[in-house]
C-alpha cells in the first residue's frame, strides 16, 4: 500500500487523510469548475469510499446542480476560502478533493478530460489524455 494521501486548505483549518488510492484523476472544464479554479479546469482525485477518509475541520458548504441536474456539494474552507472537497448526491459513496489541495500536488496524474467542449484554447491539455465532450457514462 502506497502512504495515504493528505491535503488540506491554505490555513490549515481543514485537514484529510484518504488511506485509499483513487479511483480516477480527472480535469474537468465545465463552466462551474474553471468558475470555481479562476482558469480554465478543476482537476480531481476521485476515492472510493467515504468510509476511506479522516477529515478534521468544519468546511463550509455550497451546493450546485451540475448539466444533468444531479446536485453537488462543493466544500471550502470558511476562513481562507481554499476548495476542498467535492461529494455528488448521485453518487453518495466517492470523495473528491482537488488536486490543489495535496499536501504533495504532484501526486496528482491526471487520466482524462471531461467537459471539453466547454474548454477554451488558451487552457492546454494533453493531447494524450482521453477526453469526453460532457460526462462519461459510467462505464467510461
Amino acid at each position: 500500500m502506497t502512504a495515504p494521501y493528505t491535503g488540506g486548505c491554505a490555513c490549515g483549518g481543514i485537514r484529510y487523510e484518504i488511506s485509499a488510492e483513487p479511483v480516477m484523476s480527472v480535469d474537468c472544464q465545465c463552466r462551474d469548475c474553471q468558475r470555481m479554479s479562476g482558469t480554465g479546469h478543476g482537476s480531481y482525485l476521485i476515492f472510493p469510499e467515504r468510509g476511506d477518509v479522516r477529515l478534521t475541520g468544519e468546511a463550509a458548504r455550497w451546493d450546485v446542480a451540475g448539466d444533468s441536474g444531479n446536485v453537488k456539494t462543493r466544500a471550502f474552507c470558511p476562513t481562507c476560502g481554499s476548495p476542498v472537497s467535492i461529494t455528488f448526491a448521485a453518487a453518495p459513496q466517492f470523495f473528491t478533493v482537488h488536486a490543489a489541495s495535496l499536501d504533495d500536488p504532484a501526486r496528482y496524474r491526471p487520466q482524462m478530460v471531461f467537459y471539453t467542449s466547454r474548454g477554451h484554447v488558451w487552457d492546454w491539455m494533453n493531447p494524450a489524455l482521453t477526453k469526453f465532450d460532457k460526462m462519461p457514462p459510467p462505464s467510461a
